[in-house]
């Protein structure tokens, strides 16, 4: 018969064992994957032999969980929580440390090619079907890796390495893996320093509009601007949007961001001529933020700009990741009167069919295709397809990058209208486009006389 002691201790220890396990999956938790990379960096003390870890985050779980309703999703983690635990060694751990994200502890792995090789094995075993039912579902997974060298590297420090390789790897695509380096990690405070002043620039409202012309490609006559973000901070002086855009989308601050800056842009074209309009972008994020439209409204409310001068342009990558919402925030634009622009045509996912699905009042050829307008039978062949298909729908149409004076003439001799570009103009502050509508307005007055 067991002692009163022998079963106390069992009881303790099944009692610390579901304190260190996820219900879900069995899997270990965070604390039990931090336990094990404690315990190994003790033993490695004194002579710290390498080891990696990893991280790994599904892909598109989220899209899945909507389809197939929480149950289904719960039922995939459970297999990939199988999945994974097969795959490991007899050295190796697995453990779940987040909704859908899994660390897993390789001791005897001691290269950054063995354990980028090892992630890249469990990508593909993550992408095989999953029974849902009478149904199956696809996942991928994207994962980042860091490796233990000194006594220096504590479990905090390798799991934050891990998770700044796995933000690499999800940028960069689906499926990827990419192990830590010292590269990465100037890279990676860097980004903080830009973000922590781009916070900071947005608070102070220090970021401004800049507009570029928009033309009647028959006329040349300037019929409204393209609203764009340009900042330029105290210490780092001028930061291109192509470097802080991303990082505001990344970092949660584009939904201010873009509020400061259409602000400003309404307020700065409420002393535009009535004829001209403005033109203003949307990202993805905000394409799934059902208080976008409420926002934007708010905003033409307070400045006093007629929504029917305002267009909004948004790209078909947006409307990838959430077409439900971003129906229906087209729609309540749509509904205020604003008009709304599917920009960058041809470089996106989207299908044909989302120009049928969604109510669009223009389209913006990209200037991929008009670069090569000249010299490409292809690109010229696209152009003519879109004006067509634009003409059928009922769509305006507006070409983006001209910069030449022959790339624009064969777009009105293909029955383009509208054109955009350092042709026409490169994107000033309002001070200048004040100052340039000022000196279109007398040259339309002499003219007149």
């Amino acid at each position: 018969m067991p002692s009163a002691l022998s079963i106390g201790q069992a009881t303790r220890e099944y009692g610390e064992d579901l304190v260190l396990t996820d219900p879900l999956t069995g899997l270990g938790n965070t604390h039990r994957f931090y336990d094990k990379v404690n315990r190994l960096i003790a033993e490695r003390a004194d002579d710290p032999a390498p080891f990696a870890i990893g991280v790994l985050d599904l892909d598109g779980f989220k899209p899945i969980n909507d389809l197939f309703g929480r149950a289904a999703g719960d039922e995939i983690l459970h297999q990939v929580a199988m999945r994974l635990r097969a795959a490991m060694d007899e050295h190796s751990t697995v453990t779940r440390i987040g909704a859908d994200e899994f660390a897993f502890l390789c001791p005897m792995v001691f290269s950054e090619d063995t354990i980028a090789e090892k992630a890249r094995m469990l990508i593909e075993i993550l992408s095989a079907p999953y029974d849902v039912g009478h149904r199956t579902a696809r996942l991928s997974a994207s994962a980042g890796c860091s490796l233990f060298y000194s006594e220096e590297d504590t479990t905090d420090l390798l799991l934050s390495k891990a998770e700044t390789a796995l933000y690499q790897a999800k940028r960069s695509g689906r499926g990827i893996v990419v192990v830590y380096t010292r590269e990465m990690e100037e890279a990676a405070k860097r980004l903080t320093r830009i973000e922590q002043a781009l916070r900071r620039a947005v608070a102070a409202g220090e970021v401004e509009p800049h507009f570029q012309p928009i033309i009647d490609l028959t006329t040349r006559r300037t019929v409204g601007f393209e609203t764009l973000a340009r900042w330029t901070d105290r210490d780092l002086g001028v930061v291109s949007p192509a470097t802080f855009i991303p990082i505001a989308e990344e970092r949660g601050i584009i939904g201010q961001l873009s509020q400061l800056v259409l602000r400003k842009a309404v307020e700065a074209a409420r002393d535009w001529p009535e004829d001209l309009f403005l033109s203003f972008n949307l990202s993805p994020s905000q394409l799934v933020d059902h208080n976008t439209g409420l926002q934007i409204l708010a905003i033409l409310e307070r400045t006093g700009f007629n929504p029917r001068r305002l267009e909004i342009e948004i790209t078909e990558t947006g409307l990838m990741s959430d077409p439900a919402s971003a129906e229906k925030i087209v729609n309540d634009l749509r509904r205020m009167g604003i008009r709304v622009s599917l920009d960058d045509f041809g470089t996106g996912q989207s299908s044909l069919g989302r120009l049928r699905d969604f109510q669009f009042d223009k389209l913006k050829i990209d200037r991929a295709f008009v670069s090569s307008i000249l010299t490409d039978r292809p690109s010229e062949h696209i152009i003519r397809a879109i004006l067509a298909m634009c003409q059928g729908l009922g769509m305006d149409v507006v070409a983006e990058g001209i910069e030449e004076e022959a790339q624009a003439e064969r777009l009105v001799e293909f029955g383009c209208a509208g054109g955009q570009g350092y042709l026409f103009g490169k994107p000033c502050d309002a001070d200048e486009t004040r100052a340039l509508l000022r000196g279109t307005g007398e040259n339309r007055r002499r003219a007149a006389g």
